[in-house]
């Protein structure tokens, strides 16, 4: 094993902010090539149904670009004629970058195996094959539609995941690519015949091996992260730690990879295209599902920040929120806050600010006011209600 190049873990930081555009200054205005270009170095961006504050899709721009018109990013995502996205498993449900739709055929082939979805789809679609084709056939009679309008779906079961068998084959034909999302009604998905959402040009592209689609993710996901470990690797576009973990010495091999030794943190690998700025000036509030915080033991390594979303966690077992963001301010993530979009009232409503240890609240307000006024400004919500201790420091 070669002898590993050191990288100090304040560099650290710094790629990984720059891998992500937050070393950037914000533009003035934001155009459809701003949008364009975010998703092009982020590859994707998960989607997600919290909608607190925004929709998870729209934060990660936000949090670069500032106040940009979020029918930007929907002309990106689902124009007719010149998307440059596609909805699939990426990082969990994601919008993902048009043409790496090849990459995921290999997944997509999987799925109608039975292999790499959820256990009871995998189920549904062994036991229900026919059914399935027939719920495809009326998608190609009528689509696009949405599940509830499907003339033989039935009826779900009350709750958010008491899916319908309607619903259960849309999501196994979704899995398998053998139908795709051309729009959405709010948040419901339309669902089409791929070959009628998706250009030619991108159908057809040969199908890479699942071995080489694999390397392509991993290198692109390098070039996302600019410094990561294994597991942050095969986390951003969610591989299989064995298809991972063969894949890793084939690409150390190639010099996609440079493997790296950080401070307390290791065996770690850095993009031979990394960028190290000497200083990053970031300001940005970003959310529980941006890559910056997405594998969460990465998040601990390089911020000494443990994070955890509190959705699910029991009100009085809170620590911290509801909706929490990590606030980045300069290389480090100094608070977190916990917001709400009150829309009837106009108003974003922040619950709490809870600043790190190490930096005292003084620091914090300025850069933070600024940025939940943007916010706010963003959002079309013409007032802030803040906790009382904070009021004067934020101004707001």
């Amino acid at each position: 094993m070669p002898s590993r190049t050191h990288i100090t873990l304040a560099q650290a930081r710094r790629i990984a902010l720059a891998a992500q555009g937050l070393h950037e200054g914000r533009p003035a205005a934001a155009t459809k090539r701003h949008v364009s270009r975010a998703l092009q170095r982020s590859h994707l961006l998960q989607i997600d149904s919290v909608n607190v504050l925004v929709r998870a899709h729209y934060m990660p721009l936000f949090s670069r670009l500032g106040s940009y018109d979020r029918g930007l990013l929907e002309k990106v995502a689902y124009h007719p004629k010149k998307r440059e996205a596609f909805e699939y498993w990426g990082h969990e449900a994601s919008l993902i970058r048009l043409d790496l739709q090849p990459l995921f055929r290999w997944r997509m082939e999987r799925a109608a195996r039975g292999e790499g979805t959820y256990g009871g789809l995998a189920k549904f679609g062994r036991e229900k094959r026919a059914f399935i084709e027939e719920v495809r056939r009326e998608i190609e009679t009528r689509g696009p539609i949405g599940a509830g309008e499907l003339s033989i779906g039935g009826k779900g079961q009350g709750s958010w995941w008491g899916w319908s068998d309607g619903k259960r084959a849309l999501e196994w034909l979704f899995w398998a690519g053998q139908v795709t999302t051309a729009t959405r009604r709010g948040f419901e998905r339309l669902y089409d015949l791929p070959e009628r959402v998706l250009p030619s040009d991108i159908l057809n592209v040969p199908t890479p091996s699942a071995e080489e689609a694999q390397r392509e993710l991993m290198r692109l996901s390098i070039r996302a992260l600019g410094i990561a470990s294994e597991r942050c690797l095969r986390d951003y576009f969610r591989l299989e730690p064995q298809d991972a973990k063969a894949r890793i010495p084939e690409l150390v091999e190639a010099g996609d990879l440079i493997p790296v030794a950080v401070d307390g943190w290791g065996p770690v690998y850095l993009d031979p295209q990394a960028k190290i700025p000497r200083r990053v000036e970031a300001r940005a509030l970003v959310s529980p599902f941006d890559p910056i915080v997405w594998e969460r033991t990465r998040t601990e390594r390089l911020f000494d920040f443990r994070y955890r979303i509190e959705i699910y966690t029991p009100v009085e077992k809170r620590e911290f929120g509801y909706y929490c963001l990590p606030f980045v301010l300069g290389e480090r993530i100094v608070a977190r806050v916990d917001l709400k979009a009150d829309r009837a009232a106009g108003n974003l409503i922040v619950h709490s600010i809870h600043p790190e240890a190490s930096v005292p609240p003084e620091e914090i307000a300025p850069a933070l006011g600024d940025e939940l006024r943007l916010m706010a400004e963003w959002l079309n919500l013409g007032s802030i209600t803040a906790p009382k201790a904070w009021r004067k420091r934020l101004e707001v």
